[in-house]
């Protein structure tokens, strides 16, 4: 049994994630301590609210260091929602401009949309070579944000690197913007799997095997 630390700095819904990944068999602790947090066989980084408190809560836990540390050893983590958002370089709210963890080029920004915020179900526009989603091409997942990334510049530019450029599955609201991310050990979604029923369930375990 894969043992999943829930990171808790204050911004997330801890126990739906706590349950939804219980519910696909992980060994689940919901835990601030960043030792734990560090030696778990994943690590899940929920997140709800605004990008700069979200990222002052994760800085008072030493969120920024447990993810570069875990990514560095190629350790998976997965950001959810907020979660995912604050993985990027920068998030501009209400006329601030937040730094982020960076981990990915990038700005969160307002979405282009005549109805805010984008709440409810959605398709997304899943690649073929997905992991993730592997299954779930035609399902709908539970989305509630009014922010979120309308270019994702990284791996999109043709430049040869030995590297695999990252899996980026879209969704559209208005316009387009990033509903989910699989980069090496990083990966990330913008909906809530945890709220979003049998296909949230299906995404967390096809996560959940990847460990």
């Amino acid at each position: 049994m894969k043992k999943v630390a829930v990171l808790d700095y204050g911004s997330g819904n801890l126990r739906s994630a706590e349950r939804a990944l219980a519910r696909v068999g992980a060994d689940v602790t919901v835990t601030a301590d960043p030792q734990e947090a560090l030696e778990a066989d994943g690590l899940v980084v929920p997140g709800v609210g605004a990008f700069a408190a979200c990222m002052d809560g994760l800085r008072a836990v030493d969120g920024p260091r447990v993810i570069g540390r875990r990514l560095a050893g190629g350790r998976p983590v997965l950001g959810v929602c907020v979660g995912m958002q604050i993985l990027f370089e920068r998030g501009v709210e209400h006329g601030h401009d937040a730094e982020g963890c960076g981990e990915w080029p990038g700005v969160v920004e307002p979405l282009d949309a005549p109805v805010l915020p984008h709440m409810g179900w959605n398709t997304v526009q899943v690649p073929e070579s997905s992991v993730l989603f592997d299954g779930l091409e035609d399902q709908r997942f539970y989305f509630v944000h009014s922010y979120g990334v309308r270019d994702f510049p990284l791996g999109s530019d043709g430049t040869p690197s030995p590297l695999k450029p990252p899996v980026v599955t879209w969704a559209e609201h208005g316009d387009r913007f990033v509903a989910g991310v699989e980069n090496g050990a990083l990966s990330a979604t913008q909906f809530h799997p945890e709220k979003s029923g049998d296909a949230g369930a299906q995404l967390l375990s096809n996560w959940l095997r990847s460990l």
